[in-house]
């Protein structure tokens, strides 16, 4: 497959056969491997509004629990949406023609361990895979999904994969024996379709939009909305009681903020974030406050002549007394060393 773009029309090309979308057309996938999909696609294409470049950055140095993914946490969140509650939380939306899964764990023996739980609830026979960032437990499991599954992944999530992903990986690995074995032989896919912009897929009964904002906690971020069940599964960009973690050359506070304001409008039920405990609407408001926290006490630090090391020393100490239930407090410095950079 390859894919190339003319304005707002995207195209896919499968051996002989293009497939054109314009900018909202909706259509079954009757090509190749997909022949009898009764899921339609309906592509709403947009500029990408994506920022930032990537660096090797420090990714992956916080993980706080296992990284293994059971079958015994799956639980019904909505009509249609279920969860794997785990590291990270893996969501999948049950439609009456088709699934969509949303992640799949770190390594093939974790990605085997969500498809498991995806047999158990499925309806229809159309799969569908989606990531919501190129990180390792997002993404490195996705061998473990069966031939004829469609991956579908922004156009700039997949260079982000493509360039920083072999890095990233050799992080996880340094972090224990687990990860190291976990990661062993990870083989990756070719996305079935990149996305450019917005995407609505029809799983029979229920559609889930896959959209991206613009740089946050990665270049690359993509969201999923349940619009029936008002269910967002928004990635990293909304946790639930973690401190953020900002990759150098990844992240940025200022696109965080920007993309969460977007969110507020839509006024979710329910939240099933990558990491934390799943909530209602209420987390957005949250994960703002938290971040406009750091990024306030940081810039009045700033002002006051502190240095980012001293700034960052003094954060740490004072939001974790804060927020003593919050994870990833060895995060806070590096944050403030992206706050200090973007004031620059």
């Amino acid at each position: 497959m390859s894919y190339f773009r003319n304005a707002k029309i995207i195209y896919l090309r499968y051996g002989n056969c293009v497939l054109r979308y314009d900018k909202c057309v909706t259509l079954a996938l009757r090509y190749g491997k997909y022949v009898g999909l009764a899921a339609a696609v309906c592509l709403f294409l947009g500029g990408s509004a994506m920022a930032q470049t990537t660096g090797a950055g420090a990714a992956g140095r916080a993980q706080t629990a296992q990284p293994l993914v059971s079958e015994q946490t799956l639980k019904q969140v909505s009509d249609h949406v279920y969860a794997l509650v785990g590291f990270p939380n893996i969501a999948i939306v049950v439609g009456n023609r088709g699934t969509l899964v949303i992640d799949t764990g770190l390594g093939v023996r974790n990605g085997a361990t969500v498809m498991r739980a995806v047999e158990k609830v499925a309806k229809g026979q159309n799969l569908y895979l989606t990531t919501t960032h190129y990180h390792s437990e997002h993404t490195t499991g996705e061998q473990a999904f069966p031939p004829h599954t469609v991956l579908i992944r922004p156009v700039v999530q997949q260079e982000e994969l493509i360039q920083r992903l072999p890095q990233h990986m050799a992080r996880f690995r340094d972090m224990s024996q687990q990860n190291k074995e976990l990661l062993q032989d990870v083989k990756l896919r070719t996305p079935d379709i990149l996305l450019d912009g917005e995407m609505k897929l029809d799983l029979g009964g229920v559609s889930a939009r896959l959209f991206c904002l613009g740089a946050a906690h990665t270049k690359g971020d993509m969201l999923i909305f349940v619009e029936e069940d008002s269910v967002l599964i928004p990635g990293d960009i909304v946790q639930s009681k973690l401190f953020p973690i900002m990759p150098d050359g990844e992240a940025t506070m200022k696109g965080w903020l920007a993309v969460l304001d977007k969110l507020e409008p839509l006024k979710p039920r329910l939240i099933v974030p990558d990491h934390g405990e799943l909530g209602d609407g209420s987390l957005i408001g949250k994960q703002r406050a938290m971040l406009q926290e750091l990024q306030g006490r940081a810039l009045q630090l700033k002002g006051e002549g502190k240095s980012a090391e001293e700034a960052g020393k003094l954060l740490t100490a004072e939001l974790h007394a804060k927020h003593p239930d919050f994870a990833n407090v060895e995060r806070i410095a590096a944050d403030v060393n992206l706050v200090y950079a973007e004031a620059q």
